[in-house]
C-alpha cells in the first residue's frame, strides 16, 4: 500500500519533464526561427560638399599695447573700459606741467638764437661792403661770417628744442592709434608713471575690423585634399572661378567670391553672417601636432562683438565638391579592431562582413574602398546579427539632408535637440519669479497641507506610476 502511495506522489514528478521536452522536440521539428527584420538602406553615389570644420580661436587684426611716452603722475583716465573707441580718441592725461614750462624754455631759447642771428647778419652785411672797399682787413671778414654762420645753426638747435619739447608736451595726451576696444587700464589715476619700465604699461587696444581666425588643419586631411584636387576627385569651386585660385587673382577677389572660404560656427549654432577668406597659409608642417597653419580674415562693418578676439569657435571650408563620393550613414559602419566593418545583404539576404575604407563627414561616411553603388546594407543594429545569417531587410530611403530628420528622430516626441533647448529656455523662471518669496502660513497639526499645482508635462509621471500602485492597494485591501 506504501509503494503504491510512492509512486503516485512520484510519477508527476518524472512525467512532467518528459512531456515537455516532447513538446520541445516537436516544436523544434516545426521549424526554424524566422528570420530578424534589420533596417537597411541602398549605398548611393553622387557629389557631396566637402565641408570639413576645424576648431579655431577668433585674434583681431590689430592688437597694440598703449604705453607711456614721457613721465608724471597720471591725471585722468577718459575712457569707459572695454569700450570702442575711434582713432586719435583722447585716452589718458598725463600731469603737463613741467612740459609746458620746458617749451616756454625752449622758445625763449628760440628768440635769443633768432636775434643773435639778426645781429651777426648785419654785422657780416656790413663787413661785406667794407670788404669790397677794401676797408677792413679778410680778417674782420672772415670773422663776421664765421659768426653769423654760427647764429644760424644755434637757431636750428634752438628750433629743435621747441619742437622737441612740443612733442613731449603731446606726449601728456595719451590718444589711440588706432579703432578698436579699449582694454582695461594697467595704472590707476594718481600713479607715477615713466616711459621706461613695466609703469609705462597703460592699456591695449584690439582692432576688431577685420578680424582673424587662426586655425590648423591636419597634414593628413591637406594631403587627401591636394591629392582628391591633382586626381580630380575633389573640385574647387565653380569652372567660372577656376581662374582665381591662383595667388595673385585670390588676393585681389573678394570672399564673396572666391572659390573657397570660410565660414564661422558661433556657440549659439548660428553662422557668423560675413564670408572669411584664407590669408594665411604656413608652408612647413607643425611637428608637434602634424598639422598646417592657416589664417582667415573677416570684415566686420559694424564692429560688433558676435565674435570677440580670444574667442574660441568653429570654422568650415566650404567650396570643395568630393565628386561621384560612395556615402553611407555613420549608423551603418562598425569600428572594430580590424578597421571599419559593413554588413553587405547579397540577393539571398544573406548577411556578409565586408571591411571598408571611409572618412567621417557630417553624420557620413565617405567610402573610398570597399563599397559600391546599388549595394544593400544594414544600416543599424550591427552589433545584433552574425555574419552569414539570414536577414529579412526593410529598405529605408538615404538621401543626403537628412541629417536633422534623423536628429528629430532621436527624441521620443519627435522634437529635435535645438527645440527641446528652445522649449527648456522658454520654460526658466524669470528673475521676478527668481527672487524670495512670502512664505505660506504653516498648516495645522494634524491637517493635509495641498500640493503646488504643476504642469502637464510635469505631471504626466505621476499619472503613469499612479495605476501602477493601485492594484497593489487593492490587493492589501482584499487579503485584510
Amino acid at each position: 500500500m506504501k509503494r503504491k502511495l510512492l509512486v503516485r506522489a512520484f510519477l508527476p514528478v518524472f512525467v512532467l519533464p518528459v512531456l515537455f521536452f516532447c513538446g520541445c522536440k516537436k516544436a523544434d521539428q516545426s521549424g526554424a526561427m524566422p528570420a530578424p527584420t534589420v533596417n537597411a538602406i541602398t549605398v548611393i553615389q553622387q557629389d557631396l560638399p566637402w565641408n570639413i570644420e576645424y576648431p579655431a580661436q577668433v585674434a583681431g587684426s590689430l592688437e597694440i599695447q598703449i604705453r607711456a611716452q614721457v613721465g608724471g603722475i597720471l591725471q585722468a583716465r577718459l575712457y569707459n573700459e572695454g569700450e570702442y573707441v575711434k582713432e586719435g580718441t583722447q585716452l589718458f592725461q598725463i600731469d603737463d606741467k613741467e612740459y609746458k614750462v620746458a617749451l616756454e624754455k625752449a622758445q625763449g631759447t628760440l628768440a635769443q638764437a633768432q636775434a643773435e642771428e639778426r645781429r651777426t647778419q648785419r654785422t657780416y652785411a656790413r663787413m661785406k661792403r667794407l670788404r669790397a672797399d677794401n676797408a677792413v682787413s679778410q680778417q674782420d671778414y672772415d670773422n663776421a661770417l664765421s659768426a653769423y654762420e654760427t647764429a644760424q645753426a644755434n637757431v636750428k638747435v634752438a628750433k629743435a628744442g621747441v619742437s622737441d619739447a612740443e612733442i613731449n608736451l603731446g606726449y601728456t595726451k595719451v590718444t589711440a592709434p588706432i579703432s578698436g576696444i579699449a582694454g582695461k587700464e594697467a595704472q590707476s589715476v594718481g600713479s607715477l608713471i615713466s616711459p621706461s619700465g613695466d609703469s609705462g604699461f597703460l592699456t591695449t587696444m584690439v582692432q576688431i575690423n577685420p578680424l582673424y581666425v587662426n586655425f590648423s588643419m591636419p597634414s593628413r586631411q591637406f594631403e587627401k585634399l591636394a591629392a582628391g584636387f591633382v586626381s580630380g576627385q575633389i573640385s574647387i569651386g565653380s569652372e567660372d572661378q577656376q581662374d582665381k585660385l591662383s595667388a595673385e587673382q585670390y588676393r585681389k577677389t573678394a570672399a564673396d567670391e572666391a572659390p573657397i572660404y570660410v565660414e564661422v560656427l558661433l556657440n549659439n549654432g548660428k553662422i557668423y553672417p560675413e564670408k572669411g577668406k584664407i590669408v594665411f597659409f604656413d608652408s612647413t608642417e607643425n611637428a608637434q601636432t602634424s598639422s598646417l597653419a592657416m589664417k582667415a580674415e573677416f570684415a566686420n562693418p559694424k564692429n560688433s562683438r558676435a565674435l570677440m578676439p580670444g574667442q574660441f569657435v568653429r570654422v568650415r571650408l566650404v567650396g570643395a565638391v568630393y565628386k561621384n563620393a560612395i556615402l553611407v550613414p555613420s549608423s551603418s559602419l562598425l569600428n572594430t579592431t580590424q578597421g571599419l566593418m559593413a554588413y553587405v545583404i547579397d540577393d539571398n539576404n544573406t548577411v556578409t562582413a565586408r571591411p571598408v575604407q571611409a572618412q567621417l563627414q557630417d553624420n557620413m561616411y565617405i567610402v573610398t574602398d570597399g563599397l559600391k553603388e546599388g549595394e544593400r546594407i544594414m544600416r543599424e543594429g550591427l552589433i545584433k546579427v552574425r555574419p552569414g545569417q539570414q536577414v529579412q531587410p526593410a529598405m529605408q530611403e538615404f538621401k543626403i539632408g537628412t541629417a536633422q530628420e534623423e536628429e528629430a528622430a532621436l527624441t521620443k516626441d519627435g522634437r529635435s535637440v535645438a527645440k527641446l533647448e528652445e522649449t527648456i529656455e522658454a520654460s526658466e523662471a524669470p528673475d521676478a519669479q527668481a527672487l524670495p518669496q512670502e512664505q505660506p502660513a504653516a498648516p495645522a497639526e494634524g491637517s493635509q497641507s495641498s500640493p503646488a499645482p504643476v504642469s502637464a508635462e510635469q505631471n504626466s509621471p505621476a499619472d503613469t506610476t499612479a495605476p501602477a500602485a493601485q492594484p497593489e492597494q487593492a490587493a492589501s485591501a482584499d487579503a485584510k
